[in-house]
Parts: C-alpha cells; sequence; structure tokens
C-alpha cells in the first residue's frame, strides 16, 4: 500500500461533488507554494459539524462521529494546521477532549479534524481551527 493509500484510509473517501465544490473555489499556489494572497483563515465550528463562523471558510460537514471536514477558499495543502476544542460562543465551560489535524485527503483546499474523549474515543466536540497559509 502507498503512503498516499495509508493515509486515506484513516478518512472517509472525499465525494465527487466535495471535490468538485472545493476545486471551484480554489485560488492556485505559487511555484513556491505559498498563495499570492498568503493570510490567516480560521473556523469555529460546532459539534454538529455546522460552522459557527469563520475567515476564509468555505463551509463544514460533520462526516461521522468525531470526524469533520472544513473546507478553505485557499489550497491549504503547505500550511499550518491548529485545531483546539471549544465551545462556538464566548462563554461557558467546553467538554474536555483531544483533536487532531491534517490536510484532507483529496481536497486541497480542505482540512481533516477529528475530535476525541479525553480517553480517546471518537467523540463529536465543538473546534476551532486555524490556518496559516
Amino acid at each position: 500500500m502507498s503512503t498516499e493509500s495509508a493515509k486515506r484510509a484513516d478518512q472517509p473517501v472525499a465525494s465527487a461533488s466535495d471535490i468538485a465544490e472545493a476545486t471551484a473555489l480554489l485560488v492556485p499556489a505559487t511555484t513556491a507554494g505559498m498563495p499570492p494572497t498568503a493570510q490567516l483563515f480560521w473556523a469555529v465550528v460546532a459539534s454538529n459539524g455546522v460552522l459557527a463562523r469563520g475567515f476564509g471558510t468555505v463551509s463544514a460537514t460533520r462526516l461521522a462521529v468525531g470526524q469533520y471536514q472544513v473546507v478553505f477558499s485557499h489550497d491549504v495543502t503547505r500550511s499550518a494546521y491548529v485545531g483546539s476544542i471549544g465551545l462556538t460562543g464566548s462563554v461557558g465551560a467546553s467538554p474536555s477532549g483531544e483533536i487532531a489535524v491534517v490536510g484532507r485527503a483529496g481536497v486541497p483546499n480542505g482540512v481533516f479534524v477529528q475530535t476525541f474523549t479525553s480517553a480517546g474515543a471518537p467523540a463529536d466536540r465543538a473546534f476551532h481551527l486555524t490556518i496559516s497559509s
């Protein structure tokens, strides 16, 4: 199994419509890897996958328990992804948990997010995601 195939085995396969939608909104990268409009993107996503707010964020979708896809307006394949568990509002206490973020296989302007309980079991958690591109 190739490295790319192994990466895809951990994520649900992106649908043709997801890829088409993301590709239609894509700003290509330069030869140096940075888009000409390099900037900071972010998203705040509810535990059900609804995008609460963001900057440069096209959409957010819950794929399965604890699995999300967040699509941005630019190619983020060479970017830094930072995620944290957190509520969508400005007050309250978030349930504890863990988060993992990685580029979305097959969607160059997408990020794959996984959220877990503190014990490591997949769980729906609201989160904040920042992309430095």
